[in-house]
Formats: C-alpha cells, structure tokens, sequence
C-alpha cells in the first residue's frame, strides 16, 4: 500500500518536471555546445532521480575528461540507470537507443538532435550498422554509453553481455569504463509502474585502457568487463 500512494504522488510530479525539462532542453540544444551540454545534463538527471524518490549517491570519480573517449558499460536495471550515471559525467556523450523512442513526437526528435543512435535489436544488419555508425562517434572523439545486456533485467541480476559494445571497444581503441549501479532494480522494475523509494549508487570501475584488451578476444574483453562490473554491484 505504500509503495502505491507514494507512486501515485511521485509520478504526476515526475512526469510534469520531464516534460518541462524536454521542452527546455528542445530550447537549450539550440544555445549550448553539445560539448557544454553537460552542465545542463547533469543537474536535471540528479533531479529526475530525486523526484522518483531516491536519493543519489557516487562511489569512486568517474575518469578524467582528458583521457576520452570513454565507452560507459553498465548493468541494465531500470528506466532510471542513465540518469544515474549522467548525473555524474564531466563532458559530452551519447548512447544507442530503442528505435521505438525515436517515434515519440517531441522525446523522439531530441534525441536525435542530441546524437543518440537509434538500434533495431531484432534485426541483426541493422544492430550492426548502428554499431558502425557508433565507431564513427568515437572514432571523432566523443565518449559513448551502452549496456552489454542490451535490455533491462527482469530479475535484477547481471544477465548475459552482448557481444556487440566489446566490438566497438576493440575496433575503436577506445577505454572502457566499468559501471556498477546499484538500488535501481529495487527502485522502479520494468514490468512494475510502481516506485520504491530509497537509495541508488553509481560505482565507477578503474577504466581499462585499450593496451589492456588489445590482444584479448572479443570474448576475453566481454568477460572481464562483466567479472568488474559483477564486483562493483557486490553488496558489502
């Protein structure tokens, strides 16, 4: 029962603060670089998460900015998992997204403008052109978001790691960044309207340089980005 009234006043208040925050981002993508649109990003993702009732918290500095591009790899729990890591980074970056949210009229055409990378996970050419179309994005220099699982859990543990980001981690070069985020999955489950408030912490793993994965198999980088995430997310 608490968790319903307390979703029942949350949810009005959330959904009203994202749609105002889209129509200024609409507004302010035409103002700000999209290399300073981090200065907006951050403060509003923290927000989006306070105002689902949780509290935010960060363990670990994320990496210096002067190291990019970084690929963010985290484990997928919940709606509210990007937001936990926006919060927190210094600079630009983009990230795929379903290609269903790219129809949503005004979220949609955001998206787009910002950079996000629409993927069609069904269909395995069209997965792989989104992949290329990411290497070009972090061959140009910009810092990259994605989930290995591809989707998010439905039991709350570390599912089964796509091969598909590790590609793009050795074809690029790029430095990995471990992420582990932990309290989501309690927070708001995905077949589940409801929120649980409480705490939500965002681990940043030490980053794995390019010189470390350079000589692995694509299978080797995958299962030692997910044996690092695995110890972040470990409860003490």
């Amino acid at each position: 029962m608490y968790r319903f009234l307390i979703s029942i006043i949350l949810w009005p208040i959330w959904f009203l603060f994202f749609l105002s925050t889209i129509i200024l981002f609409h507004i302010a993508i035409f103002i700000i670089p999209l290399k300073h649109f981090h200065y907006l990003v951050r403060p509003i993702c923290g927000l989006y998460c306070i105002l689902a009732g949780q509290w935010l918290r960060k363990e670990n500095l994320p990496p210096d900015t002067s190291g990019q591009p970084y690929i963010y790899m985290f484990n997928h729990q919940s709606m509210l998992d990007q937001f936990m890591i926006a919060a927190f980074i210094p600079h630009y970056l983009t990230a795929v997204g379903a290609v269903e949210q790219f129809r949503y009229p005004i979220w949609g055409s955001l998206m787009k403008k910002y950079g996000v990378i629409p993927i069609v996970r069904q269909e395995l050419k069209k997965a792989i052109h989104t992949l290329a179309k990411a290497e070009e994005v972090i061959q140009n220099g910009f810092s990259f978001i994605i989930s290995p699982e591809g989707t998010r859990s439905l039991t709350g543990e570390l599912g089964i790691f796509k091969k598909g980001p590790f590609h793009l981690a050795k074809n690029t070069d790029a430095t990995i960044v471990p992420v582990g985020l932990i309290g989501a999955f309690r927070a708001k489950k995905k077949k589940d309207w409801r929120l649980t408030p409480g705490i939500l912490i965002t681990k940043f793993g030490k980053p794995i340089k390019a010189n470390e994965f350079r000589d692995l198999s694509v299978e080797e980088i995958r299962d030692m980005v997910r044996d690092r995430i695995k110890t972040l997310i470990k409860q003490s």
